[in-house]
């Protein structure tokens, strides 16, 4: 390709947008620049005054609507094939810096390259920068940048972007690197190890609900450091902790439990617990009897749908998938009989489960009631003490 060529672009006239990069002249539609807005080509299009403009390229041409960019013309065709297919592709000859430091300036992420050459590209960044073996995979980082197209258009994308890539991509930056996490940790334990020791009786102490949800949110943590230690130790020679990974996967699954510390500092969660504390005769009978009925109904459903071609409740695993949801009420619809007789079992289904659900929820609300009733007075008069 010889410098100064022209490439034109089928369309009409007013439609096209001139862009002269490294001396190569592009005629783009407006629509395919659209279709990144947050790029720089995307917000320089998008400028009304020639000021703006020129903040954004490095010289414009008012009479030929013709803007210019001192850039490398090849990453640009890279970037422009990007704005046609919506597929970003690395060039191998280019270093991978240069190239970096390219797309950062037209505003894109290196992490929008495809599987196909991200792979590649950020193995040879890793080997220049020297980087250790133990950062975050490929495969981890294809599973977060695969998600970053959900903020394009949103309210506050960058920032939600920014968010989403501190807390899910270590190589993001040195604070997303389990930084945060870290600080968490070390808080929650400090502070539930200064409750124990100024506890009377520790063990008492530990055995109460909310202090087993600490524990419960605090410890896999820990363990994940241990077993994660003890596979670097190990290496190959232990072949009992090739699934190691797997276990530490559903360890790091019961940190949603730090969630439920909320109930520490909400009066109403505290209630809620405590009247499932003393309701839990009332609230077993409950499960009991929609057990029962569910297994009654989902028998019943089956034997009066199995003949009928049309109907999905074929097996007695989607008929108790039935008859969950008919006898709490939900009805998703995904499921429902056809014939007249399944039917009339779905219609006492329906009715059972409205009269099941309802029985115990006087006494569960009146035992919320008297909780309530019976804090409220202390709270007051703490309040009113100077």
């Amino acid at each position: 390709m010889m410098y100064g060529q022209i490439l034109h672009h089928q369309g009409r006239e007013e439609d096209l947008i001139n862009l002269n990069v490294g001396g190569i002249q592009h005629k783009v539609e407006r629509c395919v620049l659209l279709r990144f807005p947050n790029t720089r080509v995307g917000q320089l299009i998008q400028c009304c005054s020639d000021a703006t403009i020129l903040e954004l390229c490095d010289d414009y041409n008012p009479t030929e609507r013709e803007y210019y960019f001192d850039r490398s013309p090849q990453v640009f065709h890279c970037v422009l094939n990007f704005y046609r297919t919506g597929h970003f592709h690395a060039l191998e000859e280019l270093c991978v810096f240069y190239f970096s430091q390219e797309i950062e300036y037209w505003g894109i992420c290196e992490l929008d390259l495809e599987a196909c050459c991200l792979d590649w590209f950020l193995e040879r960044k890793q080997n220049a920068c020297g980087w250790s073996s133990s950062g975050p995979s490929s495969e981890d980082i294809l599973v977060v940048s695969s998600d970053l197209w959900r903020f394009e258009g949103t309210w506050c994308s960058e920032e939600r972007k920014l968010m989403w890539q501190t807390l899910e991509d270590p190589s993001h930056s040195k604070f997303s690197k389990d930084s945060l996490e870290v600080i968490c940790i070390l808080f929650f334990s400090v502070e539930f190890a200064l409750r124990v020791v100024a506890a009377p009786r520790p063990w008492r102490f530990l055995g109460k609900p909310l202090n087993m949800i600490d524990i419960a949110s605090i410890l896999p943590f820990y363990v994940t450091l241990a077993f994660e230690s003890l596979d670097e130790d190990d290496g190959e020679e232990n072949q009992s902790l090739v699934n190691m990974g797997k276990v530490v996967q559903v360890l790091r699954l019961m940190r949603v439990f730090r969630v439920l510390k909320l109930a520490r500092h909400s009066e109403g969660v505290r209630a809620f617990g405590e009247t499932l504390k003393n309701c839990h005769s009332e609230v077993g009978l409950l499960i009991l009897i929609i057990t029962v009925g569910i297994s009654f109904f989902s028998t019943f459903i089956y034997y009066t749908e199995k003949e009928e071609a049309l109907s999905k409740l074929s097996s007695i695993p989607v008929c108790w998938w039935w008859a969950i949801i008919s006898m709490t009420t939900v009805g998703y619809g995904d499921v429902y009989p056809h014939t007249v007789a399944g039917r009339i079992v779905a219609t006492l289904c329906i009715l059972c489960g409205l009269l099941v659900v309802s029985f115990p929820t006087t006494i569960i609300m009146n035992t919320f009631s008297k909780y309530f009733e019976k804090n409220t007075p202390r709270r007051c008069l703490s309040e009113a003490k100077p």
